[in-house]
């Protein structure tokens, strides 16, 4: 058995890496092709918006492609890269747009995992006869046997916390990751850094990427504005209690939350707790407005070994996450006749829909990701949610 878990040589198992022109992947490549491994490296060409190609922190874009092409060359392997602007377009940008619009915070991370990366290269990687597709994330996985079911592997959270990016991975499908290996998983960023000046490596003191990759200086507003118009349409401000405070210049500039930079002084702190993308109000209250336990769910992607539906109303403990930087917390899941939801034992604040509930069995570095959704909707404190419900209905009326 390799270090891939396949029954054979490494110089007998083809394998893709997925390379973004960061060192992450290019570490994985030469991980792989150190050990013997028949390497590919692919990079994809997602977006070209002028001097976001060259911005610090991008990826898989110009200079990205350049450095990509430069590890190869050092590690000697083919190298080649795919245009797939038209699709990222279409399944990453576009969608991020209009889950503004309508008032969502998305998560285009996770969207572009879903699609372009572990969709379309997974694809292509399988067209080319690989036996797997190498990416760079912080992830672990390995196999997971079960007693007279078929081999398969399951996701654990890395051995480094603080790199942890198994929070934009919960839509990876169960093919997919019986596909995919994560090299990376055992070791942290730091031992990812030497390697890559151990093996000479010209992005071995490159700056990480961002988050939101394809927005030039990192202002999403002016994607948001270019590609909707309509989200950057003036508005009001209103209080729970029903009071107009004033006025706003589109709600793709507020969030979930959100405190500073509303743009009202009413002598209290007020937060974002609603954004009524329909009647075009950005809706403020106290900081208890925001306290969130009950969240439900859109978009499942189950991975546990009991099939979801089997949970019903008795419920099935587990840990979950509603910000990438933050700890899985205790929590239940439950699937019945109200849909799928997640009760928070500590509860959350500042949760907003569009944002990824990704579920664990654990907090450590050996807890299973059990895999997660979107979030359609959350419920806060009654008193609050009342509130808000009351203020929804008054305007629908109106």
């Amino acid at each position: 058995m390799n270090s891939l878990d396949f029954d054979r040589r490494p110089e007998d198992t083809r394998v893709v890496v997925a390379m973004s022109g960061g060192v992450d992947s290019s570490v994985v490549a030469g991980l792989l092709a150190r050990q013997g491994y028949d390497v590919l490296g692919i990079t994809l060409q997602l977006y070209d918006h002028g001097a976001a190609v060259h911005r610090a922190g991008s990826c898989c874009a110009g200079q990205d492609i350049d450095d990509a092409r430069r590890v190869c060359e050092t590690l000697g392997i083919p190298h080649y890269v795919l245009d797939y602007e038209q699709r990222f377009r279409e399944t990453v940008i576009n969608p991020f747009a209009e889950s503004y619009v309508v008032g969502e915070t998305p998560i285009p991370c996770v969207a572009c995992n879903q699609t372009v990366k572990f969709a379309d290269l997974l694809a292509t990687a399988r067209d080319l006869g690989a036996d797997a597709l190498a990416t760079g994330h912080y992830i672990r996985s390995r196999p997971n046997p079960r007693p007279g079911a078929p081999q398969r592997r399951a996701l654990y959270r890395p051995a480094d916390s603080d790199r942890d990016q198994s929070y934009f991975l919960f839509a990876t499908t169960q093919d997919q990751i019986d596909y995919l290996r994560f090299p990376l998983g055992h070791l942290t960023k730091a031992e990812t850094r030497a390697l890559a000046e151990e093996m000479g490596l010209v992005v071995a003191k490159k700056a990480d990427s961002q988050d939101i990759c394809f927005v030039p200086q990192g202002k999403y507003s002016d994607i948001v504005a270019k590609l909707k118009p309509n989200a950057a349409l003036a508005g009001e401000v209103v209080h729970l209690d029903g009071r107009v405070l004033g006025s706003h210049e589109g709600i793709l500039h507020y969030t979930i939350g959100q405190r500073r930079g509303i743009g009202i002084a009413t002598g209290e702190p007020l937060y974002v707790v609603h954004l009524d993308a329909r009647a075009r109000r950005v809706i403020v209250g106290p900081k208890d407005a925001l306290a969130t336990r009950r969240l439900y769910l859109r978009d499942v992607n189950w991975l546990g070994d009991e099939p979801l539906h089997t949970l019903g109303d008795k419920g099935f403990a587990c840990f979950a996450k509603v910000r990438s930087t933050r700890a899985p917390a205790p929590a239940m899941l439950y699937a019945d006749a109200h849909g799928v939801r997640v009760e928070l034992e500590e509860g959350e604040a500042g949760v907003a829909p569009g944002q990824a509930c990704a579920l664990y069995s654990g907090i450590g570095e050996n807890a299973r990701v059990y895999g997660g959704g979107f979030i359609l909707r959350s419920e806060r404190e009654p008193a609050a949610e009342a509130a808000l419900q009351n203020l929804l209905r008054a305007e629908a009326m109106a």
